[in-house]
């Protein structure tokens, strides 16, 4: 699956940029990116929102137990990649339907979220128990909601393309070729979301997120940690990711 957002949509994350800077290397636009991405999967679903925001997924080489989905509900549009666990709990929760799916039901979350709901972002996610990934984008307010699951098993990637774009992909040798250094692992249990202005881990949401540069001969760009509690007379152990 995959995701591109123009500036207008969301800011390319800094250490991102540095990473881009520090090491160039070759990029592509995100239009090309997209069509490379068609081109390389002949049955691929992609649109277009406005002017700044594409969507493309395949069913090609998916795992049967973790398939990707779309939907698109009151302008809200989400790209779903794995299984929830908990779906049937949270289908009653949310007053679904037994034939609702798990991208369905992220909209449904993200709308309570969005419109109702006194919790912060980070509870939206948490109590979604699975092996997932996903890509919100609601129209209405142009927010765009990201998030991985707590152990990473269905990976997400994001990077930025020669023009700027940021892409979030399942697939990191599609945006290693086009991303340059400018590309890193989404961090697992963390959610990205433009309402927020920052990345956040949904597990530990007092806990700073810091982005470590890579060496040169690394693939990515930056790695980004999640720092641990606080012990006194100790330093902040950090989970890497």
């Amino acid at each position: 699956m995959l995701g591109v957002f123009s500036g207008a949509i969301v800011s390319p994350p800094d250490e991102l940029v540095a990473a881009g800077c520090r090491t160039p290397s070759p990029k592509i636009t995100a239009d090309a990116l997209v069509k490379r991405f068609i081109e390389a999967n002949p049955s691929t679903v992609s649109l277009q929102i406005g002017d700044h925001v594409q969507f493309a997924y395949s069913h090609r080489n998916e795992s049967a137990l973790l398939p990707r989905s779309f939907a698109v509900k009151d302008e809200i549009f989400c790209m779903f990649e794995g299984a929830l666990d908990n779906l049937g709990s949270l289908k009653q929760q949310y007053g679904l339907g037994k034939s609702a799916t798990e991208v369905v039901l992220v909209i449904e979350a993200y709308k309570a979220l969005r419109d109702r709901a006194p919790y912060p972002p980070s509870h939206m996610v948490a109590h979604l128990n699975g092996s997932f990934s996903f890509i919100v984008f609601d129209n209405s307010t142009s927010t765009l909601f990201v998030a991985s699951d707590q152990v990473g098993k269905v990976p997400l990637y994001w990077g930025i393309t020669a023009d700027g774009h940021v892409a979030f992909a399942d697939n990191v040798d599609l945006l290693k070729g086009a991303c340059g250094k400018s590309l890193a692992s989404f961090p697992q249990g963390c959610f990205f979301s433009t309402a927020v202005g920052e990345l956040m881990s949904y597990e530990n949401p007092k806990n700073k997120i810091t982005a470590v540069p890579a060496e040169d001969e690394e693939m990515w760009g930056a790695t980004y940690k999640v720092e641990g509690p606080t012990v006194a007379g100790t330093e902040s152990p950090m989970l890497s990711f």
